[in-house]
């Protein structure tokens, strides 16, 4: 266990989780439901980018992991937001459930919060 203050000030490293928020309100799939499909893409997004700096600094405060997951309206609202952040090289995963093949979620790997916050500023939190 590192002991408190043991070095420089550490960076706030955010892994960001966007789940379509018309999956409970207009499918009427179960809460646990969801909050799985949430799990997978952050698991997947971790897998991913395993390797990278960011992603083994933000593992390696296990007790401390920052996630914040917002809500997109609908597939498609999910499906852009996804099209942008691989057009600006923001590493992520699109969650797609099988075997229907529908975009469910998407989770970023762990990033400063304002290298990644403007692309996410107009989503609000999940309810």
């Amino acid at each position: 266990m590192a002991a408190p203050g043991g070095g420089g000030p550490s960076r706030r490293l955010v892994q960001y989780v966007v789940v379509r928020s018309d999956l409970v309100s207009a499918l009427s799939w179960p809460l646990g439901a969801v909050i799985t499909q949430a799990c997978h893409a952050a698991t997947a997004a971790i897998h991913l980018n395993y390797s990278d700096t960011d992603t083994q600094e933000y593992l390696a405060e296990l007790d401390s992991m920052h996630k914040v997951v917002l809500q997109a309206p609908d597939e498609a609202c999910l499906s852009s937001l996804s099209a942008t952040l691989s057009e600006k090289g923001i590493a992520h995963k699109l969650w797609m459930e099988q075997p229907e093949n529908i975009a469910t979620c998407l989770a970023l790997k762990p990033y400063p919060k304002e290298t990644v916050q403007p692309f996410l500023k107009k989503l609000k939190l999940f309810k």
